[in-house]
């Protein structure tokens, strides 16, 4: 899963949706396609917003939900923590800083 949650981050434009449903989870295509392009000045497609939410989805990053006709984007903070936590040194909670 942690593959999917990297190749999810990787690509700029799905880091942008990210910081987008960070400020307001909850949010429709529509709504997220309006605010990259007003916001960010992205040319990007409804059908391109679909397929890298699709990607985000599929990592975990975001869960969906209907209401009625609506499709609902809400961000899912888990899998990141799943990643922080890999890496923890057992019995701290904060990153150590480096001696070098």
């Amino acid at each position: 899963m942690a593959d999917d949650v990297f190749k999810a981050l990787a690509d700029p434009t799905r880091r942008i949706i990210l910081d987008e449903l960070t400020e307001r989870s909850g949010q429709t295509l529509f709504e997220i396609c309006s605010r990259l392009s007003m916001k960010h000045h992205l040319g990007i497609s409804r059908q391109g917003v679909s397929q890298h939410l699709a990607v985000l989805e599929a990592a975990g990053l975001v869960e969906t939900r209907r209401d009625g006709r609506c499709k609902f984007h809400d961000l899912n903070t888990a899998p990141l923590r799943q990643i922080a936590v890999r890496w923890l040194v057992p019995g701290t909670s904060a990153p150590e800083e480096s001696t070098s």
